[in-house]
């Protein structure tokens, strides 16, 4: 049973960068099973073709498939532009794409900050504002997906950390321009995500991934499907009047270390 009424999104359009796997596909798919007409990207075609046969097996709902890195913003134009053509003008897009690997500061290259740098920061900027060119406005939806380690500082990870920062005041500072456009923005921010390559490389083994459950307020590790609601209700109407938000979708991992049986009897 679901909170959303059906078809939600019936005769809108989604254009989704990272498309092709992980959150951003748990998005797609769940955008397509509300009605919405689908463009999912990544910088291999292979993977958005399947990504897109997925969908319209699963939904029965148009779904294209693109190739473009979204660290090249003429890229990303021309393939919009080819989109607008082929599916419609969209009415939500998803800057998704990210990198990621685990190590110290002293053992990143200068090139290696600045490919995670490239690909979260630059590329939100260049699927934003490639965008704003072509989606329907008022009404439109922007939705960056951020990480916990934009506020969090985490070791091993001061290049994710600079890049989701940024990120997060690129949705800030467009919610500010854009909003008298009729365009809202906003971000997700997801904690750890269960099967995605994110809580792989985090947390490689089993005393890993439990270490961190214990470390979540709610005690589990999330769904795709949790972030997707959040992205759905952030693309409704529903929250028309939200702009400059970072939902964090993240069981309570923000509030930092909640390890401990809070529960257990002590009153004194």
């Amino acid at each position: 049973m679901s909170a959303f009424k059906e078809q939600l999104l019936a005769g809108k359009v989604a254009f989704i960068a990272g498309g092709t796997s992980g959150i951003n596909l748990g998005i797609a798919q769940r955008f397509a099973e509300n009605g919405a007409r689908i463009l999912v990207f990544g910088r291999k075609k292979h993977q958005a073709e399947a990504a897109a046969r997925a969908i319209q097996e699963q939904s029965g709902q148009r779904a294209m498939a693109g190739a473009a890195d979204v660290r090249d913003p003429h890229a990303v134009s021309a393939l919009f532009a080819e989109a607008c053509t082929e599916i419609g003008s969209p009415d939500v897009v998803i800057a998704g794409a990210a990198g990621n690997f685990m190590a110290p500061a002293v053992d990143i290259s200068a090139n290696g900050f600045k490919t995670v740098v490239d690909i979260d920061l630059l590329g939100t900027y260049n699927v934003f504002r490639s965008a704003y060119d072509v989606i329907n406005k008022p009404g439109a939806s922007l939705i960056a997906i951020t990480a916990p380690q934009a506020v969090r500082p985490m070791p091993e990870q001061v290049h994710v950390c600079a890049a989701k920062a940024g990120v997060n005041m690129i949705v800030k500072v467009l919610a500010m321009e854009w909003g008298s456009a009729g365009i809202r923005v906003n971000a997700i921010c997801p904690g750890p995500i269960a099967g995605t390559e994110g809580v792989e490389r985090m947390a490689p083994t089993a005393a890993d991934k439990a270490r961190w459950l214990q470390r979540t307020a709610l005690r589990r590790f999330g769904t795709t499907t949790d972030v997707a609601n959040a992205a759905l209700f952030i693309s409704s109407d529903a929250a028309s009047f939200v702009t400059g938000a970072i939902f964090d979708c993240d069981g309570g991992m923000s509030l930092g270390d909640a390890t401990g049986n809070y529960l257990v009897s002590g009153r004194r």
